[in-house]
């Protein structure tokens, strides 16, 4: 289940060596069906293996070589059939070291042509070219070079590698959270259980200090649960009975009982891989575009090195020709340009999922650089989703002390206005004095004795019904009340009104910074909510947005999202339940406060915890990613430009020749650059 999925993404992705959007671009433009990905069952370590065995097997190439032996003035030693150390060793080179390659091109030739045909091409020619002279074509071999060849090549793929797999660690990582082991309960016992035999509803009990086997519901205990995987927030989060716990977060110091809800691929953890797997093998515009030009390029290498080949052989000898135009060959290369765009999204995903930012779209770190517009559903996005007390009037006695009394009369009661009442007492630490005779008077409120006295609580309408007195303070509070759009409830004794206390959805504590960073950087930050108003009006002016919707339905979401994208490219952040079609229609649809359930099919970027805040810091991604993307596109072409000529021997008069090796070196060059370039993206400052 949990346990055995996360083992089986495991081995695919250690079989395979690179990661599964690697596969989508590798051949330059083949779409996935070729390409120097297709090294199939191989990772880093294979291409380290075969880099230094064939690097051990170039030394002997390198001192039994004619040229090198004239370069630094040195005799190798002759012994009978030393003339064949160079032919065999090079032959193994070739099918050890070159397989890869090899193998690559032939997939390519049957799809569309690319990189590996590029490798491919230049070293079966130094090969084949080679072993003619050792077999008697008047020539000087081209053993060396061919060595050393294969050997820059494996190295540059094997850094490649390892930078992809290393970019993709934080996903690894987060299958590794789920333990084998769970304790389930059953019979009032005890038992330790793998993980993939548990099923929804089993109990399950957590004891301090370790992970969280299942998605589950708290039933019995409490403590602090860690689960910064989750959400990126290191501080532990209190857990008591009816709350939620994921898989894969830490237990605290207490002990709890858990219900089972989820398990296996139903996980939010597996959910989390799931999606950000989907992200990182979906194409984005720019991979495709990466894709063509590295098309194009491997077409402008082999032209340009049959040119080479064809001008040079009148020129010079058959050995020269043949040297340039396999460096060109080499050097054009579009290694870089195929790892340009995947290097930066597998990083771009990784950091935004380890900071609770799921990435479902790709394309979307793209589109994020042109949104105008960002507007917000109000309800559950910009506030809590639930009443919370905005303020007190009170009337002959303290507003603490009206707070306490009604929080007393309001302990027994389940109306969400009485909830929020007796939460706003705790949260001042006030205690409550004793109440009896509580009764309830259906549609006014609820009434009963605090410290002997008989106090009321409830609507407006029931003091008037009841002929109590409401002095002009409280009236006023009541007045004011309404034009904001708050509830309100008084406080009564037998005579008269004593306080007055206003709720309303309480604005999430961040969101005034949202939307003053969104403003700070230009863009206009839009409200739309059901609510009346005087509501919409209330919670607009707290939160500084000047333009908002208000008594919107959710099916005419989708029509006001149309009208603002009519004014640029608009950004919708919603809670993913109601605001669907809407996140589908906006240029960029973002789910906010998904919580453990995390697979919203409708949204660009998923996030997990309520903050609207993390809608600002996921559109910082989106930039710098864009950004990195086209760092990446500049270091992965540009060095062609001058590359090509000097491959090309145009600097040939000047004594500036490009050996191979050195062409196979500096197209190696620029691909660490652009692997370098899109971990750098690690280093930057969201918050």
């Amino acid at each position: 289940m949990a346990r055995s999925s996360s083992q089986q993404r495991q081995t695919t992705h250690n079989q395979d060596g690179h990661e599964p959007q690697h596969q989508d671009q590798g051949n330059g433009g083949n779409g996935g069906n070729g390409g120097h990905d297709d090294h199939s069952g191989h990772d880093p370590a294979i291409f380290q293996r075969r880099f230094f065995i064939c690097l051990v097997l170039t030394l002997p190439i390198l001192y039994f070589s004619v040229q090198l032996q004239q370069w630094f003035g040195y005799k190798a030693i002759q012994f009978p059939g030393s003339s064949w150390i160079n032919p065999i060793l090079g032959i193994f080179i070739y099918f050890y070291g070159g397989w890869v390659f090899l193998k690559g091109a032939w997939h390519e030739l049957q799809s569309q042509i690319g990189m590996m045909t590029l490798v491919a091409l230049a070293i079966t020619v130094a090969f084949v070219y080679s072993i003619a002279v050792s077999l008697g074509l008047s020539g000087r071999p081209f053993y060396w070079e061919l060595a050393t060849l294969v050997d820059v090549m494996l190295l540059g793929h094997w850094i490649e590698m390892a930078s992809v797999q290393g970019a993709s660690k934080a996903l690894e990582e987060l299958t590794e959270l789920v333990p084998s082991n769970a304790h389930r309960l059953r019979n009032g016992r005890v038992e330790d259980v793998p993980v993939s035999d548990i099923e929804a509803e089993d109990l399950i009990l957590i004891r301090p200090g370790e992970q969280i086997p299942n998605d589950g519901v708290v039933i019995e205990g409490d403590s602090q649960v860690d689960e910064s995987f989750l959400t990126g927030e290191s501080r532990p989060v209190p857990k008591q009975e009816e709350d939620e716990v994921v898989a894969g977060s830490v237990n605290g110091e207490g002990s709890i009982q858990v219900e089972v809800t989820r398990t296996g691929e139903e996980t939010t953890i597996n959910q989390m891989v799931r999606l950000v797997e989907e992200a990182q093998s979906s194409r984005s515009g720019y991979q495709v575009l990466a894709d063509k030009a590295a098309f194009w390029l491997t077409l402008v290498a082999i032209t340009a090195g049959t040119l080479t080949f064809v001008v040079w052989l009148p020129l010079r000898d058959l050995l020269f020709a043949i040297n340039r135009s396999v460096t060109v060959l080499v050097i054009t290369c579009p290694h870089a340009l195929g790892l340009a765009i995947p290097l930066v999204i597998v990083s771009a995903t990784a950091i935004a999922a380890k900071n609770g930012i799921l990435v479902r779209n790709r394309d979307s770190l793209e589109r994020a650089k042109d949104i105008k517009i960002m507007a917000f559903d109000k309800t559950g996005t910009l506030t809590e989703g639930h009443f919370g007390v905005q303020r007190i009037y009170a009337e002959g006695l303290e507003e603490t002390e009206a707070l306490a009394i009604a929080a007393a009369l309001e302990t027994s009661s389940e109306h969400p206005l009485a909830k929020a009442v007796v939460e706003a007492a705790q949260n001042q630490n006030l205690n409550s004095p004793q109440m009896s005779d509580f009764q309830t008077v259906t549609g006014r409120g609820v009434q009963g004795k605090v410290n002997g006295k008989t106090y009321r609580i409830g609507r407006s309408e029931w003091a008037k019904e009841e002929n109590i007195e409401i002095p002009q303070s409280l009236q006023e509070g009541l007045d004011k009340a309404d034009e904001r759009g708050e509830s309100a409830i008084v406080l009564m004794e037998p005579e008269r009104a004593v306080a007055v206390i206003a709720m309303a959805d309480q604005v999430r504590d961040r969101a005034r910074e949202a939307v003053n960073q969104l403003q700070a950087a230009g863009r206009q930050v839009v409200m739309i909510t059901g609510d009346a108003e005087a509501v919409a009006k209330s919670v607009a002016a707290d939160l500084g947005i000047d333009r908002y919707y208000a008594r919107v339905m959710p099916e005419d979401k989708v029509n006001t999202i149309k009208t603002l994208k009519q004014e640029g490219p608009t950004a919708f952040v919603g809670d993913g339940i109601n605001d669907a079609a809407a996140l589908l229609e906006a240029n960029m649809g973002i789910a906010i406060g998904a919580g453990t359930n995390v697979a919203i099919e409708s949204a660009d970027l998923v996030l997990i915890e309520d903050d609207p805040l993390d809608a600002v810091i996921a559109l910082k991604l989106a930039q710098k990613t864009y950004g990195k993307m086209i760092e990446n596109l500049f270091w992965a072409t540009g060095y062609n430009v001058i590359g090509i000529p000097l491959a090309a021997g145009v600097a040939a008069a000047w004594g500036i020749l490009v050996s191979p090796a050195v062409g196979a070196l500096l197209m190696s060059l620029s691909t660490v650059i652009v692997a370098i370039n899109a971990m750098l993206l690690r280093r930057a400052k969201l918050a």
